[in-house]
């Protein structure tokens, strides 16, 4: 087995290589997909590699998905906690400061990755990396914001059963089912104290608040080298803001812009690995000029 836990677009080398040599690989690193899951996926496939995802909303899928088959699937529901700014109104999250964006209520991840929740932009890279591990349309992927975080994601079947794998918020779980899978052993994480669970609740995730989800099914319908442009434009915009550089509100908002104007002029449908990191790299210096 190989496991790919490489940080940003850094991560794709390794993983198309382990792809090639047919190995079973436990994916944390989701902008392998985000940016060349179009390549990825089909490498996989053609060379007998499996995809085992880490991502703790993906685990919750790809185990949920042992109750019935891909065709069966009415939708899949990517839960997200909403991150530190769920309750915050849209002027006060523009000027949210770096110690506030990295005040996660439940998980504790990277800077990058907890900036990135902050924004919602992981859960728009999350739904990118659903299409591409399980082969859904965007109008079979939808989010739900759970504050709880006990409910880790659920598949929506077609005669109405929804199967949700639960438990208490540790990265430890899904990375011990991505190592020992298919079979499970006695893990290190806490147990649910059900007893103790006074309520589960759901929102539905706010648009105007969090702009970031809408790139994500654009990424999807878009296709091409848009995933590239989206993953690399966030990753500095989302290292600026945590260097001080920009406002926390500028974030989502420079990736908009990157990804109008690569539509506008360099947009590639169906890009080969050379032409998504050209994207890539154009991007990055993009976000930065602007």
């Amino acid at each position: 087995m190989e496991e790919s836990a490489v940080v940003g677009a850094a991560g794709l080398a390794p993983v198309i290589a382990a792809a090639k040599a047919g190995k079973t690989i436990a994916l944390a690193n989701k902008e392998a997909l985000v940016v060349a899951g179009s390549i990825v996926m089909p490498t996989a496939k053609q060379n007998g590699a499996t995809i085992i995802p880490v991502d703790s909303e993906h685990s919750a899928i790809f185990q949920a998905l042992r109750a019935g088959e891909e065709k069966e699937i009415r939708k899949i529901i990517l839960t997200a906690s909403g991150g530190p700014f769920r309750t915050w109104s849209k002027e006060k999250i523009e000027n949210a400061t770096v110690e506030q964006a990295l005040a996660h209520p439940n998980w504790k991840m990277g800077p990058k990755i907890t900036v990135d929740s902050a924004t919602m932009m992981n859960k728009a890279l999350e739904i990118i990396e659903a299409h591409w591990l399980f082969g859904l349309p965007a109008d079979k992927i939808e989010v739900l914001v759970h504050p709880q975080s006990i409910i880790h994601s659920m598949i929506e079947y077609v005669d109405g059963s929804v199967i949700a794998q639960l438990g208490t918020p540790d990265m430890r779980t899904p990375i011990q089912y991505a190592l020992t899978h298919p079979n499970r052993l006695d893990g290190c994480s806490s147990r649910l104290e059900w007893s103790k669970i006074k309520e589960m609740t759901f929102e539905q995730p706010d648009d105007n608040r969090f702009p970031a989800l809408e790139l994500g099914y654009e990424v999807i319908r878009l296709g091409g080298t848009a995933g590239a442009v989206v993953n690399a434009a966030n990753e500095i915009a989302n290292e600026l803001f945590r260097g001080q550089n920009i406002r926390f509100g500028e974030i989502v908002h420079r990736v908009q812009v990157v990804l109008e104007r690569h539509k506008r002029s360099g947009f590639v449908a169906e890009p080969s690995l050379e032409e998504l990191l050209e994207a890539d790299a154009w991007a990055r210096k993009e976000t930065r000029s602007l």
